[in-house]
């Protein structure tokens, strides 16, 4: 988690640039990107939680499966089905908020070699990939969530920042 950007960091609501160079420095970043996800029981990551202007994002929303990794995302078309559920950060620790999405989605990207992907995705998977891209844009999920929900959060960040400060 010492690698996460927390709430607060500016480049959390910074947008990432397009990515155009398909080398090993990328896939070493998709690789640690993984490693960080695993390691902080992460279902997704973005680039920018780590404080990379990139737009790359992994996922994993089975616990044995190998991670995915998106790249230069794009949102091609989303399902008129909403669906509010919870959702939490690993840059906003001990936050939840309900937050609303499309049930289903289609993203056209590349993968770590530069090669064009689609992944069409309902249920959990699309939240994630949805969440993921969200950070790409500079949007956090205090952003697409109520008003009261987005008070009770930020009590929940002060209260834990002072916790972390008193330790």
């Amino acid at each position: 988690m010492r690698y996460v950007r927390q709430f607060g960091d500016p480049v959390l609501k910074s947008r990432a640039m397009t990515v155009s160079r398909f080398d090993d420095d990328l896939r070493e970043q998709i690789r640690g990107m993984g490693e960080i996800m695993n390691d902080a029981f992460g279902i997704g990551l973005a680039a920018t939680q780590l404080g990379k202007l990139n737009r790359v994002l992994v996922y994993r929303v089975e616990q044995d499966s190998p991670a995915i990794a998106l790249v230069n995302p794009e949102l091609e078309w989303s399902g008129d089905e909403l669906e509010t559920a919870e959702e939490g950060c690993l840059s906003l620790r001990g936050v939840l908020v309900d937050v609303e999405r499309p049930v289903h989605v289609r993203v056209r990207a590349q993968d770590e070699q530069g090669s064009t992907v689609i992944i069409e995705a309902s249920g959990l998977e699309a939240r994630v990939i949805q969440h993921e891209m969200d950070h790409l844009d500079g949007v956090l999920i205090l952003d697409r969530t109520s008003r009261d929900q987005r008070k009770q959060a930020m009590r929940a960040l002060r209260e834990q920042t002072a916790a972390d400060e008193a330790a």
